[in-house]
């Protein structure tokens, strides 16, 4: 049984930065594309970044690009999310997804196998 637990959600200040983790278990983690997504109340899920088997190639949304960095370790399973210059409109739940065999590309919440529950980050101006 696939599990993903994420870790490092806050309460901060417009312009602080935080850095989320997400540990898998029950998988081949090197044979898996992991993204992030966030969720807001009352909207949809939305893609934020993807990144592929090994690190090589990451995909960001427009939002985020330039303040948010994806990394992974496959040596500890774990995928990192080192985010900048938070902005009141980064508060949601950021959730972490695991898509097999995939390159990191993958937009749509439907393409990813497996998800975790979810960490709240909430950004004050």
């Amino acid at each position: 049984q696939v599990q993903l637990v994420e870790s490092g959600g806050g309460l901060v200040q417009a312009g602080d930065s935080l850095k989320l983790s997400c540990v898998a278990a029950g998988l081949t983690f090197r044979t898996y594309a992991m993204g992030w997504f966030r969720q807001a109340p009352g909207k949809e899920r939305e893609f934020v970044v993807g990144i592929s088997w090994n690190g090589g190639r990451s995909y960001y949304a427009d939002a985020v690009k330039g303040r948010f960095t994806f990394s992974r370790d496959n040596a500890k399973n774990t995928v990192y999310l080192q985010m900048h210059s938070l902005k009141p409109e980064d508060t949601a739940v950021y959730l972490c997804a695991a898509i097999y065999c995939g390159d990191g590309s993958a937009r749509s919440p439907d393409r990813y196998d497996d998800w975790g529950r979810g960490t709240q980050v909430a950004v004050s101006s």
